[in-house]
């Protein structure tokens, strides 16, 4: 809900040790944010990436989707840690996946207690608009009864959601329109004459770059 607040979205939430660690005093935190990208409220993403066995029906179909995609793979982290089995196992390629996650019916075993069963459905419905999708949402769910989400639990002090918007957009700001999905996407042929053209430099903060060293041709393979 942090994350997402901010206008990140994770897309690679699972029980992987570089993706969630412990912190003092015994508090997981997620890690590796190596496929995230900045997702406004509202917006949409289209690429097919992260843990298969963790993601949503609309990221295996190519999209579009939007944060919802990062509680599909909450419930299936928590369904995980419970059964000790993934609710689906992995398929070789994400179409295999989508065809198996369509047409899995997601049925709680009955050794699940009524507020468990409820809080995994809601995460793990196929529809993004009907999933569970908001902090608040999540903390009202029966199975959290009782417990208390203070600022201590949620290792978050009142004053650290504003900096961090403040931090994100100031830091983040010459990177504004900066697209991670395109980056995927092949390269169009450049059709411009050899005409002077006008260029703008946007200086990057932090130490300047240095040109990497070419040491042969390079094919990058996405999958």
């Amino acid at each position: 809900g942090f994350l997402h607040d901010i206008g990140v979205i994770h897309r690679d939430v699972t029980m992987c040790i570089d993706v969630l660690k412990w912190s003092v005093p015994g508090h997981l935190r997620l890690a590796d944010f190596g496929l995230s990208r900045r997702l406004e409220r509202g917006g949409r993403a289209f690429t097919i990436c992260g843990t298969i066995q963790y993601m949503a029906p609309e990221v295996l179909s190519g999209g579009p989707y939007n944060h919802a995609a990062d509680w599909w793979s909450l419930g299936i982290l928590i369904s995980s840690l419970v059964t000790g089995k993934f609710p689906v196992p992995p398929e070789p390629d994400h179409c295999s996946m989508l065809r198996k996650v369509r047409h899995f019916p997601y049925e709680m075993p009955l050794s699940f207690s009524p507020p468990l069963a409820l809080l995994i459905s809601e995460l793990l419905c196929k529809s993004p608009i009907r999933r569970l999708r908001t902090l608040d949402r999540f903390k009202r769910q029966g199975f959290f009864h009782g417990m208390s989400f203070d600022l201590a639990l949620m290792q978050e002090r009142p004053d650290r959601a504003a900096k961090a918007r403040r931090g994100l957009t100031l830091s983040l700001q010459p990177l504004k329109g900066f697209d991670y999905d395109a980056l995927l996407s092949p390269d169009t042929p450049d059709t411009q004459d050899n005409s002077t053209q006008t260029r703008t430099t946007i200086a990057l903060p932090g130490p300047p770059l240095q040109p990497a060293q070419e040491k042969g041709p390079r094919r990058e393979i996405f999958v």
